[in-house]
């Protein structure tokens, strides 16, 4: 099936964690296609993530890359991005930007812990952020009604809320049970996108998926942190018992599933994608001691988060029907890939340290 072939796609959030690995593996993978990342570089957006790309692919290599620092919630900023009517930042390169058929939208506010500080903010950038895009993607496209368009909406396994240890992992039909601030802000983002659809006849699909982890994450979430913590030899902090259990799925699995669905998903749909990795937080903490030589006496258990969910898993049979994928990165074989990039990358990570420690320094450290 050769589905949808976008010529520009839009990235918003694409200098974060897996919107910049999504753009990395994106650009190495189709060769025709152009990326436009469209980033506010908030504190967890850092374009150091996206160097090799930019030499490869921005105006001094193939010239298939371009980077606007703007925000999603400037409805004429986005409308000028996607008509093709946005110069790219200067340091860049002060391109005019190609005009956009495909939107990926990762830009948001993404951590549980930051939600429950100052939940406002992800209401604002996870619901407000993903109406304006939407609304702005309807007023450029409808001057092109002929022309196919799609809008792929990133969301999170959170929005279904926690199963219980023997329940079946999530299937697309679940309820909406978040239980967060952000998994209530991402909610309500797709029910949006869900909304435009059946209304307004709106290109959109949605995606749901596991924990990601692998090279650039911030080292606020739970790989990072206790990566780089037992680096420092520091103390390794697990919510309640650690028993609390995610499926992991590795970035570049994530990446190509996202490609897959956007290109040859259907309209409309919602589309799990998982690797079938359950693992204990206390497990992860122990491969990642294991892996590094350190003791398990670095190990300590922290009060839980308030709504803590227990464990998400979600079904995926759906994705690998329809389109074929299945994850190929197995979790030892990624976690050992990980650990080693963040040995190898401590220039990358050690700068945000104080920034990436907020959260858990005012929760519990």
């Amino acid at each position: 099936m050769k589905g949808f072939q976008p010529s520009c796609v839009l990235v918003t959030g694409g200098a974060g964690f897996i919107g910049s690995n999504f753009i990395r593996w994106l650009l190495a993978n189709d060769p025709a296609v152009r990326v436009v990342n469209y980033d506010a570089l908030t504190y967890a957006g850092n374009l150091e993530s996206l160097v090799d790309v930019r030499q490869r692919h921005g105006s001094t290599g193939d010239g298939r890359y371009y980077f606007l620092h703007s925000d999603v919630r400037d409805f004429s900023s986005v409308e000028r991005a996607l008509a093709g009517h946005a110069t790219e930042t200067a340091r860049e390169g002060g391109r005019t930007v190609p005009r956009a058929d495909a939107v990926v939208h990762f830009a948001a506010e993404s951590h549980v812990d930051r939600s429950i500080l100052g939940p406002a903010e992800f209401v604002d950038t996870n619901v407000t952020g993903t109406l304006t895009l939407v609304e702005a993607c309807r007023s450029i496209w409808a001057a092109e009604p002929s022309s196919e368009r799609r809008f792929l909406q990133v969301s999170t396994d959170e929005v279904y809320g926690s199963i219980a240890r023997d329940d079946p992992p999530s299937p697309e039909e679940s309820a909406l049970r978040p239980s967060s601030p952000y998994a209530a802000t991402k909610a309500s983002a797709d029910l949006l996108v869900r909304a435009w659809g059946h209304t307004f006849d709106f290109p959109a699909i949605i995606t749901r998926c596991t924990n990601n982890y692998g090279p650039y994450q911030f080292p606020e979430k739970l790989i990072p942190l206790l990566i780089t913590r037992a680096l420092a030899d520091e103390s390794l902090p697990l919510y309640g018992d650690g028993r609390h259990v995610r499926d992991w799925l590795h970035v570049t699995d994530h990446a190509a599933a996202l490609w897959a669905v956007l290109r040859r998903g259907r309209r409309g749909e919602v589309y799990n994608i998982a690797a079938r990795a359950e693992r204990q937080n206390v497990d992860i903490a122990r491969g990642v001691l294991r892996a590094l030589g350190k003791s398990e006496s670095l190990l300590r258990f922290v009060d839980d988060r308030p709504g803590h969910d227990r464990r998400y898993a979600l079904d995926s049979s759906k994705l690998e029907r329809e389109l074929g994928w299945s994850p190929r990165t197995s979790f030892d074989d990624g976690l050992s890939a990980t650990v080693t990039w963040y040995v190898e990358h401590r220039e990358w990570w050690e700068h945000v340290l104080n920034e990436a420690y907020r959260a858990a320094n005012a929760l519990y450290l």
